[in-house]
């Protein structure tokens, strides 16, 4: 949170609180990515093949995604730190599950991989709708999206962390001891959870029937279509960027590793200063403008890198504009955030989780159409394309409308 020293008792408990949310998602995404890191020793010791070990990583996406909506649900009922600290241990459980496959009697097979990676995802659901609906409920709006963006750094925090430390660990000791740390990581969460004091409370029974009125409000799915347009892009650079240097762009594998790793790095600092930003904007501009200007801009600005990395014929310069495009596609993160909760209140819950499964739902598509496409018509012009989608997404910002009073204006 980027605004001023914190004065009032309110403000503090909120700070405290962000911050460990910031921490939960973290190690919630060093959980969920832990696998990746791990994955050779696994297909190593089973004998999987690259397309098995992908279904493996699918089931993580396919449960994740399937219950965003209902884990909104939950997270408007259930008092945040109770969510928050059975999903951590839910977390410690199922990555120690993972470690404990094939080990000592326990069933070594591609089945019972797919089952506890399905279930993870299920309970790795509910980690950003109740993060918004907290963020919704303790923050003040001036700087949720400071707040929003804090936790949403935690996807370039986890990125960076997981192959760092579990890298190391599973060199020197093997891939089940790098999972089980992992799964210590989620425990410790989880006994901070319960440390903490009661935040974030359910609604009440009376304001539970103004819930679909928010939802229903035309500038709510504006947002949402925006937010599953800005999915498909950026699960783009999420599977298919490493690669795309290697086979299209002739990288050595060296030198695409660390260009891979560039774009995450910068998000480290772009995904909590476009919050921040939003939050500058919405002072000077108002509510509307200040949280449509930042997205709006950025999506088309970084649909226009994508046409010219896609385009140009150099290498090198093709790598600063995918980079670039990146970087500002989620920098969003923050805005939309701030924007649903501004829009669904204490109901952020069931906002972040309807807006959530949209993104996933275009990160499920995006990996297996574009590379089809590129088969078809070529990188070049399958890019281009999935531009032209950058820059419908920052268009429908025009749609969504925000009142003075914080809630969203037009039809409901």
């Amino acid at each position: 949170m980027t605004d001023a020293v914190l004065q009032t008792p309110v403000e503090a408990h909120a700070k405290r609180a962000v911050a460990l949310l910031v921490v939960t998602a973290s190690i919630g995404y060093v959980c969920r990515t832990a696998l990746t890191v791990v994955a050779p020793g696994i297909m190593g010791d089973f004998h999987l093949s690259q397309a098995q070990m992908g279904t493996v990583f699918s089931a993580f996406l396919v449960g994740y995604t399937a219950f965003q909506m209902p884990s909104g649900w939950l997270a408007d009922r259930v008092n945040a730190r109770t969510l928050f600290a059975g999903v951590a241990a839910a977390w410690a459980v199922l990555t120690f599950a993972t470690a404990a496959v094939g080990w000592h009697g326990f069933a070594a097979s591609l089945s019972a991989l797919l089952l506890v990676r399905a279930l993870f995802g299920i309970a790795a659901a509910p980690t950003y709708p109740a993060s918004a609906r907290t963020v919704a409920v303790i923050v003040p709006e001036r700087l949720q999206g400071s707040a929003n963006g804090a936790v949403l750094s935690s996807i370039g925090i986890g990125s960076a962390l997981t192959p760092l430390m579990l890298g190391a660990i599973t060199v020197r000791w093997g891939w089940r001891t790098a999972l089980v740390a992992s799964a210590g990581m989620a425990a410790v969460v989880c006994f901070l959870w319960l440390a903490s004091p009661r935040i974030a409370a359910p609604y009440s029974q009376e304001a539970k029937t103004s819930r679909w009125r928010d939802l229903h409000n035309k500038s709510f799915w504006f947002l949402s279509a925006s937010y599953f347009l800005q999915g498909y892009v950026g699960y783009i650079f999420v599977f298919w960027f490493y690669l795309y240097l290697i086979q299209v762009r002739h990288f050595e594998v060296l030198q695409a590793s660390v260009l891979t790793a560039m774009p995450w790095l910068f998000t480290l600092v772009a995904i909590p200063a476009g919050g921040a930003l939003s939050d500058a904007m919405v002072k000077r501009w108002g509510a509307t403008w200040g949280r449509r200007a930042l997205p709006a801009i950025a999506l088309v600005g970084g649909a226009l890198f994508l046409v010219v990395g896609a385009r140009t014929e150099s290498a090198t310069f093709a790598v600063v504009c995918l980079t670039a495009c990146t970087v500002l596609v989620l920098c969003t993160e923050g805005p939309f955030w701030a924007t649903m909760n501004q829009i669904c209140g204490r109901h952020s819950g069931a906002g972040g989780g309807v807006m959530n499964f949209g993104s996933n739902l275009g990160g499920m598509i995006s990996p297996a159409l574009t590379p089809w496409l590129a088969g078809r018509i070529g990188w070049g012009a399958a890019l281009s394309l999935t531009a032209g989608l950058a820059a419908l997404a920052g268009l429908l910002w025009l749609g969504v409308t925000i009142n003075d009073s914080g809630h969203a204006g037009g039809d409901s």
